[in-house]
């Protein structure tokens, strides 16, 4: 059963998601916040596996409740939900640990899936997505943070894999390119993250861009 908290200012908003959530057998509603504090509070209360949080809120905003909940619980997931596609509020969930971000206006099952997926330790932005994001904000301050020691801990192969996955590549675009299957690049993919300490491939992409492990638009 995937535990969700629901997290936004708006009572009709979360009774709305209630209602869609409450029809599907793996997913279960243990919470709702109206603030970014109370989200945080009622992570350490719930447990959820899931937070859908809303970027714009009172007392405390999602991105900044978002940061603090990952940083403190690890193992909780975040999904960003907002009426508004700004890449800036994109690119700072990201920076924050967010593991997905989704339009309000997406559709019911869209949004199920998203919850599943992220639920499963994957991470919800399409490549494109990502490269178009971070090569806009990151294009516009070259890194100046030295990449830490752990890096050196990849292999070879690691290494060539986690640029392509910075380059907004999926697994299966990956193997075709190294000619490997696509089993053996989620293995590499797997290694990338649990050696450098991170918790998805956004964050693995994020984390490339801003320790100049690749250049934007190179």
């Amino acid at each position: 059963m995937i535990r969700v908290l629901l997290a936004d200012d708006q009572e009709m908003v979360r009774a709305g998601f209630r209602l869609l959530l409450s029809a599907e057998d793996d997913i279960e509603v243990v919470g709702e916040a109206a603030h970014g504090e109370e989200a945080e509070q009622l992570v350490a209360l719930r447990r959820p596996d899931v937070v859908l949080m809303d970027i714009q809120m009172p007392i405390l905003d999602g991105l900044s409740a978002t940061r603090r909940i990952v940083d403190r619980h690890p193992d909780v997931r975040v999904l960003i939900l907002t009426t508004f596609q700004r890449d800036d509020d994109i690119f700072e969930a990201l920076r924050a640990g967010a593991s997905g971000y989704l339009l309000k206006l997406a559709r019911p099952e869209e949004l199920i899936d998203a919850i599943r997926v992220i639920a499963g330790g994957q991470a919800l932005l399409s490549p494109s997505v990502t490269k178009r994001v971070l090569e806009t904000f990151t294009g516009a301050t070259p890194a100046t943070t030295r990449a830490p020691s752990a890096v050196d801990q990849l292999t070879e192969r690691e290494h060539e894999v986690l640029c392509l996955v910075a380059a907004g590549h999926s697994n299966a675009e990956i193997a075709e390119q190294l000619i490997l299957g696509e089993a053996t690049i989620k293995t590499h993919v797997s290694n990338v993250l649990s050696k450098l300490g991170l918790r998805d491939r956004v964050q693995a992409v994020v984390f490339a861009y801003e320790h100049g492990i690749v250049v934007p638009g190179v």
